[in-house]
This record gives structure tokens, C-alpha cells and sequence, in this order.
């Protein structure tokens, strides 16, 4: 079989920063620095080539600017590598890798997320071995000779998650992320084994990209004693398209006419709100108990068991304004894997 090629992307983030020696402040620098502290890549049976953001920048500073722009490299070189490494901060990695997902459409290669906690030119890195083993997960093929992975997947510390079931649950641990409604994809251990009965995979013939995001979206989180007149401007079709609501439990509101009022008013209006829970496992069922059958009746859209992550983006990337009832269709839609339904 011959060597696959494998394009690695840096984005920016921890893993290509040094520290500043007289502030101690930790700053991006060029991504061949990052090959240098790495030189086992050379020892791996693949060919890998890399590319780099001509601004790397901290992930807290991510916009759909960048996401569209990352894609747009994936795009360009689909047809020329068999797998692509995505270096990238682990603050929103889970928004990115989510919002990549859900804008391709006919994946049938690996699109691999990983990062690090330490920058890797400090001794105790973490990032040495996720880019080697990322770049490995990427490499991978099933015994007939096609990729293993076919989507889009964060990979830290060990663990292959879906890319659109992921969050960041650690600012300070190795193991900084987790898939809280559905199992690991696959594990490094002395082998890397894969679980390919959860895969994903897409029925889509050819690969294509949606860069027409949406970002009049809001996520409003509930809690008690929520004072709902102080966001009347944001339940207002002038100013949003669409509303992620997290509430309470497996869906639940506390009993405010006038939350019921603007909601009601801004679904009459054209809006879409989605409804997902704020607690870190299970999922919003409308009706379970008497204080969210209200969000049925109203017309929201039930969000499962998303992640923040995954219903902010996937709204972002289908929310098509002046046809609320086709987003709400494909927001209930299982479309990358993202649902358990």
C-alpha cells in the first residue's frame, strides 16, 4: 500500500505557543518550530506536509471568518491528501470541529482536531504525542483499503471523540475534553483501537462545503430568578434569527408568562428557538414533566441531547432565514451523528 498523505493545519492555539521569557506570557510563533520539537513525525509511514494561517490565532478569538477559511483549505486539497490534522486551540475547539461537521457535506476522509494543554516545547507536553497520534488517526485505513475515519474528530489525550458530541470539560487536566452523550470513537492505548461500529458515515456522493453561516444567533441560559424583560431586544426577529435556549433538567422553565409571550411572538415572527438542557448528560424531552410541555406547544424545537457547542453551530449553519419550518426539520434531524435519536 502506498504512503498516505496526510496535510496538517495550524490554526493557531497552545500547542504552537513559547513563552515569552521576561512576561511569561505564552504567544503563537511559526508552525515550523512546532516540526522541529517533533522530529518523530520524520519516522511515521506517511507523507506529511503542513500549512499554516497566515495570522495564527488564539482560539478564543475564533469567528466564522476562520472556520470558512479553514474549510476552504480543506476543500482545496481534498482531492490531494488522504487525511487532514487540524492544530488548533482547545478553547473552542469543540465549536470549530462542531461547525466543520455540519458544513460538509459528503465527508469521506479524516478531519482530525487536536491541540494541547502545554505548549510543545516545554518538557511535560501533551502535545508531542496527540499531534503524532492524531496524524496516525488520520493515516489509518479499514482493511479494504478506505479511511477509517470519515468525519470530522476531536482527538486528545488518548480518546477519539465525534467532533459534534465533544466539549471542553478541563482548563487545567490532560484529559480536557469529553463526549458526554456518546462513547469514544476509538482509544490509544499500546494500539490504537477503533470502535467502527459508532462511526459515521455519510450517504452523500461528493464532498461540498455550505459557507453560507448565520450569525444572528443568541444562547440564553435560564436560572433562577431570570429577570426575562432584561432580553426583550433579543427575542426580537429585527435583531435574531435564532435562539439556543438552555434550560433546566430534560427541558424544563420556570412559569414566566412573558418568557412565554416573547417566545410565542418570535416564532409568529419567523424565529427558531432550540431548546437543549443545561445539565451535561441526557436530553430535553418536551412534555416529561408539566413545566416544558409549554415549548412544545409554543413550537420549539427540542434539541435532544446536543451539545452547546454542536446547536449553536448547527444552527448557525442551517438556520435559512424566511423558511423557519426547513430549519426546524433539520434542526430534529440527526445530520452528522450529532443526535441520539
Amino acid at each position: 500500500m502506498s504512503r498516505r498523505k496526510i496535510l496538517i493545519i495550524y490554526t493557531g492555539g497552545t500547542i504552537g505557543m513559547i513563552k515569552n521569557p521576561i512576561t511569561d506570557d505564552l504567544s503563537n510563533v511559526d508552525f515550523k518550530l512546532i516540526m522541529e520539537h517533533v522530529p518523530e513525525i520524520n519516522r511515521l509511514n506517511v507523507d506529511v506536509d503542513s500549512i499554516s494561517f497566515d495570522d495564527p490565532i488564539d482560539s478564543s478569538e475564533i469567528k466564522i471568518s476562520d472556520w470558512i477559511d479553514l474549510a476552504k483549505i480543506i476543500e482545496d486539497n481534498y482531492s490531494s491528501y488522504d487525511g487532514f490534522v487540524v492544530l488548533h486551540g482547545t478553547d473552542t475547539m469543540a465549536y470549530s470541529a462542531s461547525a466543520l461537521s455540519f458544513m460538509f457535506s459528503g465527508l469521506k476522509k479524516p478531519v482530525i482536531f487536536t491541540g494541547s494543554q502545554l505548549p510543545i516545547g516545554v518538557v511535560r507536553t501533551d502535545g508531542k504525542d496527540n499531534l503524532l497520534s492524531a496524524i496516525e488517526v488520520a493515516s489509518s485505513v479499514k482493511s479494504d483499503g478506505t479511511p477509517m475515519i470519515q468525519e470530522v474528530v476531536v482527538y486528545f489525550d488518548t480518546a477519539i471523540f465525534r467532533g459534534n458530541r465533544s466539549t471542553k470539560v478541563s482548563a487545567s487536566l490532560f484529559e480536557a475534553f469529553k463526549s458526554p452523550n456518546y462513547p469514544r470513537l476509538g482509544q490509544a492505548t499500546v494500539e490504537i483501537e477503533y470502535q467502527q461500529d459508532r462511526f459515521y458515515k455519510s450517504e452523500d456522493v461528493s464532498f461540498s462545503v455550505n459557507y453560507d453561516l448565520n450569525n444572528r444567533i443568541v444562547l440564553v441560559k435560564l436560572f433562577p430568578g431570570i429577570k426575562i424583560d432584561l432580553y426583550r431586544d433579543i427575542f426580537s426577529k429585527k435583531n435574531v434569527d435564532g435562539i439556543v435556549l438552555e434550560s433546566f433538567g430534560s427541558g424544563n422553565t420556570p412559569s414566566i408568562p412573558l418568557l412565554e409571550e416573547l417566545i410565542a411572538k418570535f416564532i409568529a415572527d419567523g424565529g427558531v428557538v432550540v431548546n437543549i438542557t443545561q445539565c451535561s448528560t441526557g436530553k430535553v424531552v418536551h412534555g416529561l414533566y408539566e413545566t416544558s410541555s409549554i415549548f412544545a406547544k409554543l413550537g420549539v424545537v427540542s434539541g435532544h441531547d446536543l451539545t452547546t457547542e454542536s446547536a449553536i453551530t448547527k444552527l448557525m449553519v442551517n438556520l435559512v432565514d424566511g423558511n423557519p419550518e426547513e430549519t426546524k426539520r433539520k434542526m430534529s434531524e440527526n445530520l452528522r451523528g450529532e443526535l441520539s435519536i
